[in-house]
């Protein structure tokens, strides 16, 4: 009889001690991991092109190629340009429209596809282009002289169109 109360108190005593350890361990046990935290997303959804006009690009009167176009003609449109779209059609893009002429710079902050960034003077006449840029890059792409229109398209239509400093565009 002894020998059972013996064990039933080392039964007795491992609980205990078990117990406690799992008390004192519960708070860091507890711990959520960096993946469980909920995820809150900043993304803005990608918009839906709306044609608000059209570009056509011009060489010595004649017509290179015509594309439709958004255009940003306020501070709040031209802020936002493409940026967060993933997918535009090669017909289309955005034509930037800005008060006075002046050197200008656009950057690819939350653009996540990259871009031809065509920039035209007052006459609208294309004075530079920078292509291919890097999504997402903040690295300043200047207009390499005074603009005052700009026009964003996909990647590459430049070239494909022989798009060249020169040419016109009208709209």
């Amino acid at each position: 009889m002894r020998n059972r109360q013996s064990i039933f108190a080392y039964i007795l005593l491992a609980v205990f001690l078990l117990g406690g350890l799992a008390y004192m361990l519960a708070p860091w046990l507890n711990k959520k991991t960096v993946s469980e935290k909920p995820v809150v997303s900043t993304e803005i959804p990608s918009t839906v092109f709306t044609k608000e006009g059209e570009v056509v690009f011009s060489r010595e009167g004649k017509q290179i190629r015509k594309i439709d176009v958004e255009i940003a003609e306020n501070d709040a449109e031209r802020n936002k340009g493409l940026m967060y779209r993933p997918y535009i059609p090669d017909s289309t893009g955005m034509l930037f429209i800005f008060q006075e002429p002046r050197e200008l710079g656009f950057w690819m902050k939350n653009t996540q596809i990259p871009l031809d960034i065509i920039y035209a003077d007052a006459g609208k006449k294309i004075i530079s282009i920078q292509k291919n840029t890097k999504p997402f890059s903040e690295e300043s792409l200047p207009s390499n002289g005074v603009a005052k229109y700009v026009v964003e398209l996909n990647a590459g239509f430049s070239d494909r169109n022989d798009i060249k400093p020169g040419d016109a565009i009208s709209f």
